[in-house]
């Protein structure tokens, strides 16, 4: 692709002694973004989690530069290589198998090891399956206030399951993780069992791909939905919605602040208390420690 037209991308400067961590397509090549293309021209080397994988990608895109393997078995050492590189004065890029580098993929440590070096870090954002599977969620974010915590691949050993699967029971926030496609029945009938049957899951497989495939189903009908399924191959995006709150639960505290914040124009510390004590059923101490709260979030503003 000839990118010489587009003159905005010459806008930007490109610092030389400079590490770019640049996001690649999950799945779908067309995701790939111009600057993506634009930075991977111009760097004087890429380091990539698999040289095989990348030069598959480089390729159709004609991009030929030289090739660093650096992955979570020798990032520390791959690290060392590439900032002698930026040493140089060299650009150089750091690419995942897929995605955005640092989610579930290597990368943290080499920007540690780079930012500790004294060298600059210029990030290149595009696709994520993260993102990408909150952004057609629908059910299950709704109630989250657009908060999510990302819990990664879902763990094999069973203390560090079970230790998940109580923070997702309650979790106000909707959970994400990432799923193979060897484990995803036994894990999917698993947060059957764990979950209330009301609670909605989204289940994201094969994202931006040709035979993408997209469910929103609640945790009752897990086990309906796996046996008339066509495929379970590919990897898999799993997003649980956040537990409900219960009737006579007080509200977390950033709405507590909200509250004691629009009071505060009218009335006095002791007075909010009084109020927010009153109607949502707090003791007299915690009620009188939102009012500070927000007494003194107003006046940092």
């Amino acid at each position: 692709m000839d990118l010489g037209s587009f003159d905005f991308l010459k806008q930007q400067d490109l610092p030389l002694g400079s590490l770019y961590m640049i996001a690649t397509p999950i799945g779908n090549l067309g995701d790939i973004t111009l600057r993506a293309l634009h930075v991977l021209n111009a760097v004087d080397g890429i380091a990539c989690e698999d040289t095989r994988h990348s030069a598959s990608l480089l390729q159709q895109f004609g991009i030929h530069k030289k090739c660093l393997a650096l992955h979570e078995h020798n990032e520390v050492g791959g690290a060392q290589t590439v900032i002698q590189h930026l040493a140089n004065n060299e650009r150089w890029a750091y690419i995942s198998d897929a995605g955005t580098p640092g989610v579930s993929d290597p990368g943290a440590r080499l920007v540690y090891e780079v930012q500790k070096a004294g060298f600059r870090v210029i990030p290149v954002p595009g696709a994520s399956a993260v993102s990408c599977a909150i952004s057609a969620a629908g059910k299950v974010m709704m109630n989250a206030e657009g908060r999510f915590q990302f819990l990664g691949f879902w763990p094999n050993k069973t203390k560090e399951r079970d230790a998940l699967i109580q923070d997702i029971c309650n979790s106000k926030k909707t959970s994400i993780f990432f799923e193979s496609p060897h484990h995803i029945r036994e894990t999917l009938l698993f947060l059957a069992k764990a979950l209330e049957s009301d609670r909605h899951i989204f289940i994201c497989r094969e994202l931006t791909k040709k035979f993408e495939q997209l469910v929103s189903l609640q945790v009752a009908e897990i086990a309906a939905w796996l046996e008339t399924t066509e495929s379970l191959k590919g990897e898999f995006v799993i997003l649980v919605a956040p537990r409900q709150a219960k009737s006579d639960e007080a509200p977390e505290h950033a709405t507590l602040l909200g509250w004691a914040n629009a009071l505060s124009p009218y009335l006095g510390s002791k007075e909010i208390a009084a109020v927010l004590s009153q109607a949502l059923g707090l003791t007299k101490k915690e009620a009188y420690q939102i009012a500070l709260d927000a007494k003194d979030e107003s006046s940092e503003k």
